[in-house]
């Protein structure tokens, strides 16, 4: 007689406890490996959403979100210090406020005051994970939690306006 069932045993097994029993849908169920990555203007409010693997850099994603966008300065944490993202700042005309890693081996200067606005894109991210499917990243595919992201930003633009 043929099982059609996803797991052929799914009974508790004789012995051993089911420790070599492996996860079904494997360690990063539902996305929860990936990264939401946010430039917002000098308001909080988001401009640009991208959304990637959680094992990629966060250096690497920053020329996709600033290009084509003016601004004064570029405020970002140490995870986007690099010398691309900051040559970059320099050619669309923003001065780069982003504190140098301890690692580098020529510290640069950044304006402490000013990089305190910063929070702002912290709050954005709390208006974000309000939305519980947001927060636990609950869409099984990252167009469908990409989505969800758009329309909780409209909804916050709604409110604000």
């Amino acid at each position: 007689m043929a099982d059609d069932r996803c797991e052929p045993h799914q009974g508790a097994p004789s012995c051993g406890g089911g420790e070599g029993r492996q996860p079904r849908y494997g360690a990063y169920k539902r996305g929860l490996n990936t990264k939401l990555h946010l430039a917002v203007d000098a308001h909080g409010m988001p401009v640009r959403v991208l959304i990637t693997a959680g094992t990629t850099a966060d250096c690497t994603q920053a020329g996709k979100l600033i290009e084509g966008l003016t601004a004064e300065n570029l405020l970002a944490d140490k995870g986007y210090d690099s010398d691309a993202i900051i040559e970059q700042a320099t050619e669309q005309g923003m001065k780069a406020q982003i504190p140098p890693k301890r690692n580098r081996k020529e510290q640069r200067h950044y304006d402490k005051e000013l990089y305190k606005l910063r929070h702002l894109v912290e709050n954005a991210f709390l208006h974000l994970k309000r939305w519980r499917g947001i927060a636990t990243r609950y869409a099984k595919r990252t167009a469908s939690f990409l989505a969800a992201v758009h329309i909780r930003c409209i909804a916050l633009w709604a409110a604000i306006s």
